[in-house]
């Protein structure tokens, strides 16, 4: 099967902080790609935007640099390379003073009918005075687009604070916030598993569904970036908007049609569902932990630099959605750094046949699980029960019906880059995968007084086992309802 490739119109994209890791590592190698597949058109321009004195021949080595050192040696012909490089400019941009920003407009100048995308790849402190700067070097049109990444906010009133400041620049149909977790593959395909057939759907409600768990581990510690990380923790840096986004998507009603407005629209319903916790439903169904000491990597109090930090490396939480359809379906959520092994999936576990035919000596009837594989292999797994073969009589057991991406579609494909779709729909003007103003806020309103309970006291972190499956407690989070996690990474 050969992937399809819809070509784009020539575009101008400007990345504010050009030179920096996220460039590097992700949006330029996203950017090769889709020019190698022949989406990128002639005349597209790349234009890198720091503080930092640079030639454009300069900029140029930096990209092919990052490109051999992020792109498989298989993958990046010199020809494509070349092609690629020649598409790159240099600015060198102040974002808090008028430098270079008149250079800035000649570069644009004579494209005004073109999509210009302003990448802003920079501190959440720089998004304000940006915008302020492109509004006052006359750089906004229609065709003007502004992407910002996380964190947007630390809690829903400094979200507020980022949304009036984006909007006094740019209108909202133009800012495009981007959440990589909603580019992948799979979370695309949780919607066309959904709502393009009708084998599950009438099933996907609290009548069929046992409990659904969304489960996003890592197996890196926060390393270099304790200092930073133990400013926000695994609450803000992927509850609120990864897992959250995730939960939306899984429990959201069908909408109407699948414009990007009736999406987040389902998904804003699903959020402001949510069952508010008290401290006491904190302390009972709140789970947080911070890794110990391993044979090859400090604890992450010695990573965070503060033996006193109360700052979770993981959570494990028990959630509720107040509406008809998933009503007295609980949905479990965790994430960590530095378990077992880098896995994310999304788990539905319908409920046991209510009744048995079979003889006591045949196995346990196991619930359908249907396992939703975000990473590292992509796919779609549902688990059936079926007799065991052989002539031994009836003996029942779990097997699954597994479907990766990678060899269902052809192992010659190459699974794309949650960035190389995102980039793609800014230039397109498709905001399905991005989320709207008011979705930040919401989600920020649910979980502003988990954080300020915790902060208080509530839910203290438990210690865990570095390559672990996380605290004992995040277990018993289950196991008291009779319930278990799936094993991470299985």
């Amino acid at each position: 099967m050969v992937a399809k490739t819809v070509p784009v119109d020539p575009f101008d994209l400007v990345v504010f902080g050009g030179t920096g890791d996220l460039a590097a590592r992700k949006l330029f190698p996203a950017l090769f790609h889709r020019y190698q597949a022949g989406q990128v058109p002639e005349g597209a321009r790349i234009i890198g935007a720091a503080r930092g004195e640079m030639t454009q021949e300069a900029f140029r080595h930096h990209t092919r640099t990052a490109i051999e050192q992020f792109v498989d040696s298989t993958d990046r012909p010199k020809a494509d390379v070349d092609g690629f490089i020649a598409m790159m400019d240099y600015v060198q941009v102040d974002a808090l003073s008028n430098a270079g920003w008149a250079e800035l407009g000649n570069r644009l100048d004579g494209h005004a009918d073109r999509v210009h995308a302003f990448y802003l790849s920079v501190a959440p402190g720089f998004f304000g005075p940006i915008c302020d700067r492109i509004r006052e070097a006359g750089l906004v049109t229609p065709a003007t687009r502004l992407v910002v990444e996380k964190p947007l906010g630390r809690d829903q009133e400094s979200a507020r604070a980022l949304n009036r400041q984006l909007s006094e620049t740019f209108e909202e149909g133009q800012i495009y916030r981007i959440d990589h977790y909603l580019g992948k593959e799979t979370v695309q395909n949780l919607m066309a598993l959904r709502f393009a057939n009708a084998l599950f759907e009438p099933l996907w409600n609290s009548h069929h569904v046992d409990h659904v768990q969304i489960t996003a581990a890592e197996s890196v510690a926060v390393g270099k970036r304790g200092a930073y990380y133990d400013r926000n923790g695994a609450m803000r840096d992927m509850v609120q908007n990864h897992l959250l986004q995730l939960l939306c998507l899984t429990a959201m009603e069908p909408p109407a049609k699948s414009s990007p407005d009736a999406v987040r629209d389902e998904k804003l319903k699903v959020l402001k569902a949510l069952k508010p916790l008290t401290v006491a439903e904190i302390e009972e169904d709140v789970v947080r932990g911070q890794y110990a000491a391993g044979s090859d990597v400090p604890s992450y109090l010695d990573e965070a630099g503060d033996p006193n930090s109360r700052t979770e490396s993981f959570v494990a939480m028990k959630i509720g959605i107040e509406n008809w359809r998933w009503a007295g379906t609980p949905f479990y959520i965790r994430t960590g750094k530095r378990l077992r092994t880098r896995a994310s999936e999304i788990v539905i576990r319908f409920k046991d046949a209510p009744h048995s035919i079979f003889d006591a000596g045949v196995g346990k009837l196991l619930g359908n699980e249907l396992v939703i594989r975000l990473q590292p292999d992509e796919g779609i797994q549902l688990r059936l029960n079926i007799k065991d073969p052989g002539p031994g009589g009836m003996r029942i057991v779990s097997a699954p019906l597994d479907m990766s991406f990678a060899e269902g579609l052809g192992r010659s494909i190459r699974m794309p880059d949650a960035y190389e779709r995102l980039l793609m729909d800014v230039v397109r003007g498709d905001q399905t995968l991005f989320m709207r103003g008011d979705e930040v806020e919401a989600a920020w309103a649910w979980i502003d007084p988990i954080l300020e309970a915790c902060a208080e006291g509530a839910a203290a972190p438990h210690t865990y086992e570095a390559g672990g499956d996380g605290p004992s407690d995040s277990l018993m989070l289950m196991h008291r309802d009779g319930r278990r996690w799936r094993e991470i990474g299985a």
